[in-house]
């Protein structure tokens, strides 16, 4: 078994930041030295950890490996946008060695069989660990109690619920329903939170002033805040009332982070979401970017972005999902009304981040600052928490080397794959299983990312997954490794995972 020993590393956990070294025996970590004291150098560590590669991190941060629970990577039904291989691999490069997938794809996600078909693809051809959210439909809830009862709450993540529009059949709008998937204890319901209702009044109303040519700065008023607000207190007020486990997924607004400020005094359990497009972009950039970010809920106001991010550095925010969910580019470039939802984003989220979180800084007093322990706690460790997912999300010793090397003071610009790969990426073909790819090269299967030409800061330098480097120099390596992740299931106040969840070979897709 392969043992590694990170020197001069700045180790970052959600508790601290400090210089040391980190070892790597096989697939864990098998010890961490923190310089302290009269320390000037990792020579303790080398001495307690003999035999064994040393690689110089030069100062460079060291992270836990992401955890992101948001993606939609397409597979099955929509291969043609993204599939299991070529989004896991662009997590990688991204820094996330550990995803989950959501249940939106052809067909959902909303039952046993369907899951097990998944898991079954992943296990083939993911790069990265996986695992997966079951979905819920008006009329499963007592199919998916019935699974709980029976002990198969280790085969998926969560239970995600949309309380707006969706794909397939998958909008839960009738409230007897709503009110059976909220009663359920020991897994997290996790909500898409839009209201239907508001949605197509705003809609129609567009409608009837556009005609079908809508420009996309209408999107924030017609999926409006009024729409996420509405949702949002409904599903807060059933999660005080039921004691839900509850996670809101992709905030978009400021009154919805003091709405769930507030709910958490009532109910721990209650956490929540944002993702690096609503810390990033705003109202303002629809006019240049058009469909490239249509996605639902709508990118908002700048005042929200500055919320999401006070948010996040102030832990009201828990986590960072990518909501990762390519299409086409020329479905993206279509007119309003024929463009679908979602952008891919995996790659770029945790630099996008990084490069927010500096200018959030500015002129702030420390303890108001989006820090990096900030955003380690978000992007692998509270979802690792909440989650119940077990000896990973965290620097630790016996926890397994899932790892991200963050070179925090490089920077690059975004490249599309599309310009350099030509009319068959374009037209949605993978550019080949041969490719290879850095960090600054878009390796999504669609093709493009909604940041080409961003200038961000954070070159993700090398990634680990269960021990093995997968990312050196900021290129990914040709030879995949991987594990699964399995969930088990937990009462309100104790939330293990006993399983090892699916990372690796592995994943599958949705519409976003």
């Amino acid at each position: 078994m392969a043992r590694i020993l990170l020197t001069n590393a700045t180790i970052v956990t959600g508790a601290s930041s400090k210089k040391g070294a980190l070892a790597i025996d096989g697939e864990r970590i098998a010890g961490i030295w923190h310089r302290g004291g009269s320390d000037l150098d990792d020579s303790a560590a080398v001495q307690a950890f003999p035999d064994s590669e040393i690689i110089d991190l030069d100062g460079k941060v060291l992270m836990a490996g992401g955890i992101d629970a948001h993606v939609h990577f397409r597979e099955p039904g929509m291969e043609r946008k993204a599939d299991i291989e070529s989004e896991s691999k662009a997590a990688l490069l991204g820094g996330v060695t550990s995803f989950i997938d959501m249940p939106n794809t052809k067909p959902p996600t909303t039952d046993l069989e369907t899951l097990q078909d998944k898991l079954n693809r992943a296990s083939e051809r993911s790069w990265a660990n996986y695992g997966f959210h079951i979905g819920a439909t008006n009329d499963n809830a007592a199919m998916i109690r019935e699974y709980l009862a029976e002990g198969h709450g280790a085969e998926f993540g969560g239970i995600k619920v949309f309380m707006g529009s969706s794909t397939g059949n998958m909008l839960v709008d009738d409230n007897d329903a709503l009110s059976d998937l909220f009663r359920i204890q020991g897994k997290m319901i996790l909500i898409h939170s839009e209201d239907e209702g508001i949605i197509k009044e705003n809609l129609e109303a567009a409608k009837a002033k556009f005609g079908e040519d809508i420009p996309f700065s209408e999107h924030p008023r017609i999926r409006s805040r009024k729409a996420c607000i509405r949702s949002t207190a409904k599903a807060l007020a059933m999660a005080i009332e039921y004691g839900t486990r509850l996670h809101v997924l992709h905030v978009s607004t400021a009154e919805e982070v003091e709405m769930i400020r507030a709910a958490k005094i009532h109910n721990p359990n209650i956490t929540a979401e944002t993702s690096a497009n609503y810390l990033w972009f705003c109202d303002e950039d629809y006019e240049k970017l058009k469909g490239k970010v249509k996605c639902n809920p709508a990118i908002k106001s700048a005042s929200d972005r500055e919320a999401l991010r006070k948010g996040l550095a102030e832990g009201i925010i828990d986590t960072i999902g990518s909501d990762h969910a390519p299409h086409l580019l020329s479905e993206k470039e279509a007119p309003y009304l024929r463009c679908p939802s979602g952008l891919p984003s995996i790659q770029q989220s945790l630099a996008v981040v990084l490069t927010a979180a500096d200018i959030f800084n500015k002129g702030k007093e420390d303890s108001r600052r989006l820090t990096l322990s900030r955003i380690a706690s978000a992007f692998s460790e509270r979802p690792a928490e909440i989650l119940g997912i077990k000896d990973r999300g965290s620097l630790k010793a016996g926890n397994f080397a899932d790892l991200v090397v963050i070179d925090p003071g490089r920077e690059y610009s975004v490249k599309n794959a599309l310009a350099a790969a030509g009319a068959g990426v374009a037209a949605g073909v993978a550019a080949g299983a041969d490719q290879e790819y850095s960090v600054k090269d878009v390796a999504y299967k669609c093709g493009w990312s909604p940041y080409e030409g961003t200038t961000l800061r954070g070159v993700i330098d090398r990634v680990f997954l269960n021990g093995k480097q997968v990312v050196t120099d900021s290129r990914l390596l040709p030879t995949p490794v991987s594990l699964s992740v399995g969930y088990t299931q937990a009462n309100t106040d104790e939330m293990v995972l006993s399983l090892p969840l699916c990372f690796g070979n592995c994943q599958i897709s949705s519409e976003g």
